[in-house]
């Protein structure tokens, strides 16, 4: 079954470009684009995506909005950020509202097509490099202080698991390092999520960072 895909670009080259990418994939359907995030919610309720690609910084209405409309929404979609990466408050207001991760606009083809198939999986796209320099760029926020009331509800387990998709693992590597089961992996992080009312892995990542766990 085909991933379904909109994707928001105001850039009519690079928007066409990742589309090309993305069409070049026979299990990733676009069946919808734009260059504004204005009518993302009208597009979703159409179209029923599995992930929503979108830019950051749009003329009318940016991706930070769009992320904050779209995982208000019932069965909303995953929403990942496309970014040249100059990393800024906008991004990581983004992960906190529910975005999935985000991509690089140079991201290889392979490595992008990859990325919208992991986020459908309801994973995050958390590479270690990239996960290393956001959550640096953001240490020493005001969040410590209730980042680590919510962590210190963890098991022991729980928090080896946290740290794991804190430093960009996903659920098979987490369960090779930790000699776990892939199915005790997502156990353990369903219930990371419920302690830390996080909506997704990107979420969880932050407030372990915001923890002072890694």
């Amino acid at each position: 079954m085909s991933v379904k895909v909109i994707l928001l670009e105001d850039e009519d080259l690079v928007r066409g470009g990742i589309r090309m990418i993305l069409d070049a994939d026979p299990d990733i359907e676009v069946v919808a684009e734009d260059g504004d995030g204005a009518n993302a919610t009208e597009l979703v309720t159409k179209h029923r995506p599995d992930v929503v690609l979108t830019d950051i910084q749009m003329p009318v209405v940016g991706g930070l909005e769009v992320t904050r409309r779209l995982t208000a929404l019932p069965d909303a979609p995953a929403v990942a950020l496309l970014t040249t990466f100059d990393l800024d408050e906008y991004v990581h207001a983004a992960l906190r509202d529910g975005a999935a991760g985000f991509l690089l606009k140079d991201t290889p083809p392979r490595e992008l097509a990859s990325a919208v198939h992991v986020v459908a999986g309801g994973e995050a796209m958390l590479s270690p490099r990239i996960t290393t320099k956001l959550l640096s760029t953001f240490a020493g926020n005001s969040n410590a202080h209730a980042a680590q009331a919510r962590t210190a509800e963890l098991t022991a387990r729980e928090r080896e698991v946290a740290v794991a998709v804190a430093q960009g693992l996903n659920n098979a590597e987490i369960a090779s390092k930790l000699y776990m089961s892939q199915s005790t992996v997502k156990v353990h992080l369903g219930r990371i999520m419920t302690k830390l009312d996080a909506a997704n892995r990107t979420q969880v990542a932050i407030t372990t960072h915001d923890a002072g766990l890694i």
